[in-house]
């Protein structure tokens, strides 16, 4: 039976990691993400977890030996944020490369400069072709849901990849929110013990971790990498499946809303998608068929899925929370215009970016975007691509 809770975001993912009770917890402080090992390392200090908890002295440290840890076949998880997760650079690919199912929960911010501490995608996006899976979560809920999930989809025999479970910075980490957690028999069962084939501390086999690679061997090892990524977007279906049993709470790739009948819809990742919810139910009380696909799964990119969701639609803004210095357009306007071309699916699309550096995204803010989209379609207004909302004159 569910267990009615009011927590913030860092509250709700601390709680769920304390249920999992991984084995080893590397981690540094940083805003807004600083609560996440605080929190955990007070249940260790309590004595309701047995994790062991490591403070180093960067975030790159905590990267380095999350890697070691789980290579000795230890469940490992770190925390962080912006700068934090860009320290990190390296040994992200090294911990995608290497198969190490680590978890990192992400609390996402924009990176400097200028210097500022407030929330966009600037930090999962820079990160989003390292080899990890992300998830994005839009409220408390989904963070708490997403990292019970996480190992299960991380350690399949089939993706053995890390996983990244994001949230967005102070405005789900530390807004409290209504929740409702599970019991701990039932997460402990669903996530279920740890038993990695391979490890260095096993004697009876040994092998070796993150050895150099000849040139006759690399393209290889990305294509493992490639396929495993591409094997985890049914494992996310299957756990998601799965874990709807013991919640009631269903996920998939991504959350349609009000998009059977939409002419216009709106793609966007996080906590916006709520914004965006809210003007869609303005807007149909006002007679207007609009939508929202709110992703849920960045990484693998269900490029197919999402335009076979959309394909009927007359126009899609496509919403990115983070700048890409292409000239072109962002990470998701870039990824979805790409899956409409492959697939032959010709519509209006309008990359929009919105809400850098934590610039309010208003409910006024996504109706004028859905106005914009039906004065193209209908009125044949020449659009502007790849525009920024809210911004100053």
């Amino acid at each position: 039976m569910g267990i009615k809770e009011r927590m913030s975001g860092n509250e709700a993912v601390a709680y769920a990691i304390k249920q999992v009770n991984p084995d080893v917890m590397p981690a540094f402080p940083i805003t807004p993400s600083t609560e996440i090992p605080q929190m955990v390392s007070t249940y260790i200090a309590n004595g309701e977890i047995d994790t062991e908890f490591i403070p180093v002295e960067s975030e790159h440290s905590a990267m380095s030996a999350s890697i070691g840890s789980e290579a000795a076949g230890a469940r490992t998880l770190t925390a962080t944020s912006s700068a934090g997760l860009a320290l990190m650079w390296e040994e992200l690919l090294l911990a995608a490369s290497n198969r190490m199912p680590i978890a990192l929960t992400l609390v996402n911010r924009t990176l400097s400069g200028p210097i500022n501490i407030n929330c966009d995608h600037t930090d999962g996006m820079g990160a989003r072709d390292t080899g990890w899976i992300q998830i994005y979560a839009e409220n408390n809920q989904e963070v708490y849901d997403n990292f019970i999930q996480a190992y299960r989809i991380a350690e399949h025999k089939d993706v053995r990849l890390p996983i990244m479970v994001c949230q967005d910075g102070f405005i789900t980490s530390h807004a409290v929110e209504n929740i409702e957690l599970l019991e701990d028999a039932p997460v402990k069962e669903f996530v279920g013990e740890y038993h990695p084939e391979e490890y260095l501390l096993n004697p009876g086999k040994p092998v070796s971790v993150g050895p150099y690679a000849v040139s006759n061997y690399v393209m290889e090892g990305r294509k493992n990498q490639l396929i495993a990524l591409e094997n985890a977007k049914q494992v996310i279906l299957d756990v998601a499946k799965e874990f709807a049993g013991i919640s009631g709470r269903e996920y998939g790739l991504f959350e349609e809303y009000k998009t059977e009948d939409a002419d216009y819809v709106m793609v966007i990742i996080g906590s916006a998608a709520g914004t965006a919810k809210e003007a869609v139910d303005e807007l149909r009380e006002e007679g207007k068929k609009v939508g929202v696909l709110k992703l849920r799964v960045f990484r693998p990119f269900p490029a197919e899925e999402i335009v076979e969701a959309i394909k009927n639609c007359k126009a899609v803004a496509i919403m990115d929370r983070c700048e890409s210095y292409n000239g072109n357009g962002g990470p998701l306007g870039s990824e979805i215009t790409a899956g409409l071309y492959r697939t032959r699916t010709y519509m209006k699309a309008i990359n929009y970016t919105y809400g850098l550096g934590g610039r309010d995204f208003t409910v006024e803010d996504a109706k004028d975007v859905f106005a914009e989209l039906a004065d193209v379609v209908e009125n044949g207004k020449p659009v502007t691509q790849y525009q920024y909302i809210g911004l100053r004159k």
